[in-house]
């Protein structure tokens, strides 16, 4: 498929990165830099396509779903590690979850099961090294995604739990090995501050993933926020509900069944951390739930394991003990038949079609060949919108580094002085090309916004006094309508929603 918004956003950082061009120098965003480096990395090893990008994803989702088994298999054995990966992988590479797409919530979640899991073995060796092994990992799982926090916090709780809980209490034991697991959590961060300040850029980084996205996540009040939860959450429930019926199971068996008492606090804390990461802004989108997803796989293994070790503990016929299993598998089954029109009959554009309805990301690849074939490796780009994809697929620097104008749009107290810089950053410039989007989810806001206003003011005289129409791409499902050159002179869209694409005139 092709690249949407986000890992637009990931690839053209990360080709920046492959470039020696540090984030936040020519890209703007409010997320911590872990996930550009991973797609950097991804990209070095599979190719600059988004072909190679979506193999990488694919192989760093499989290492979840690897890990997930040994999570599983090590807290409720071989058949609850089957169905903890089982569930993960379901519902991580499902539409819902817009699992599909290499979303920064997919690295989190791999540094922190294997931070997870490192922990574990910690507590059990006793091995210092493995503290802060744990640490780096979930240090690292912040540094992806600023949510990714929590699970470093669930980390540092367990860990207390653990040794507060024994009969002897050894505060300086524990204190010890709390200060080295924090000691491998601070190295990723500290590590990046050092490296973004010997590059030049730590006043840009520490103002938009710090500054700017403490007013981001203040945007939403909570009665939008539990709008926003139920408007994600109900599709995904029906998306597979066996499988979260399964889950709430699970909670009970906590309390019916000893055996699983022992990991009660690791998985019902894992619940809840992730939970809070899940909520960080109350913006609840999609992508966000795959955070939650291991503590609800570990759920389901618990129900499926607990109800069998029940029926055998009342000397229940065998078939009796395979019934648990039954269940889960046809209610896995039946999510999969329930989706195999997506998995199994549509092709990449369809499917693209189909989830993100009218947004160009199909018609950015020709739209970015195009431009790339028009101008020179010297020359920038401005996207009036936020298509970060189309720079990535061009492999042409933005004229701006606001590469995403959601923040231009949004009411927080730094909107004017960011339209002011985008504007004297374009104007000075001077892109070859400007390419424009009229899509709502490239804006995020009504084209009547009253900070929309002044900006589209600027944006239209800029264009009209400056450059040519040189194409127009109609959005529209199954197949939008590219118009190039001279038949594009006075034409109006067809359709509601187009790409302009304008070349500076001579």
């Amino acid at each position: 498929m092709p690249l949407e918004r986000d890992e637009g956003e990931y690839a053209y950082a990360g080709q920046l990165m492959l470039e020696h061009i540090p984030p936040y120098k020519f890209a703007y965003n409010m997320k911590l830099p872990g996930t550009y480096a991973a797609y950097a990395v991804l990209m070095a090893i599979f190719g600059e396509t988004d072909r190679g990008i979506h193999v990488g994803v694919l192989f760093v989702n499989a290492g979840t779903i690897v890990l997930m088994f040994v999570l599983g298999s090590r807290m409720f054995g071989r058949t609850g590690g089957v169905i903890a990966a089982a569930t993960y992988g379901l519902l991580s590479t499902h539409q819902q979850t817009l699992g599909f797409a290499g979303h920064a919530t997919h690295f989190v979640v791999i540094a922190a099961i294997s931070g997870l899991i490192l922990l574990l073995r910690a507590i059990e060796q006793d091995a210092a090294l493995l503290f802060f092994s744990s640490g780096i990992s979930f240090g690292l799982a912040f540094l992806m995604k600023q949510p990714g926090i929590f699970f470093g916090a669930f980390g540092f709780a367990y860990l207390l739990f653990v040794y507060v809980r024994r009969p002897v209490v050894g505060w300086a034991s524990i204190a010890r090995r709390s200060g080295i697991f924090l000691a491998g959590c601070s190295l990723p961060f500290t590590a990046t501050c050092l490296w973004l300040w010997h590059a030049g850029v730590f006043p840009s980084f520490w103002f938009w993933t710090f500054s700017y996205a403490r007013q981001y996540s203040s945007l939403i009040s909570l009665a939008d926020g539990w709008d926003l939860f139920t408007y994600h959450f109900v599709p995904l429930f029906y998306a597979a509900p066996a499988l979260w019926i399964i889950a709430v199971a699970g909670l009970s068996a906590f309390i019916w069944n000893p055996a699983s008492r022992k990991y009660a606090a690791l998985t019902i804390g894992l619940l809840v951390f992730s939970f809070l990461g899940v909520s960080s802004g109350l913006y609840f989108r999609s992508h966000y739930f795959i955070m939650l997803l291991p503590a609800v796989a570990l759920l389901t293994a618990c129900a499926v394991v607990s109800t069998s070790d029940a029926l055998r503990t009342k000397a229940a016929k065998p078939w009796l003990l395979a019934i648990p299993v039954i269940v889960f598998v046809l209610g896995w089954g039946w999510a999969v038949g329930k989706n195999n029109k997506f998995y199994f009959r549509m092709t990449p554009i369809q499917a693209c079609h189909a989830v993100y309805i009218n947004s160009p990301f199909i018609e950015a690849v020709p739209v970015a060949e195009y431009v790339q074939q028009h101008t020179s490796p010297t020359d920038r780009v401005a996207v009036l919108g936020s298509e970060p994809e189309i720079f990535f697929y061009a492999h042409r620097l933005s004229a701006t580094g606001y590469i995403y104008v959601y923040a231009l749009m949004e009411n927080q107290p730094y909107w004017q002085r960011m339209q002011k810089q985008m504007i004297e950053e374009v104007e000075a410039n001077r892109p070859a090309y400007v390419i424009y989007s009229n899509h709502p989810a490239t804006w995020l806001t009504t084209m009547g916004s009253s900070r929309m206003a002044p900006f589209m003011s600027w944006a239209t005289a800029y264009i009209k006094n400056n450059y040519e129409e040189v194409g127009l791409v109609e959005l529209a499902d199954p197949e939008s309508r590219f118009i190039w050159g001279e038949q594009t002179r006075n034409l109006k869209a067809q359709t509601q929603f187009y790409l302009g694409i304008y070349k500076r005139k001579q």
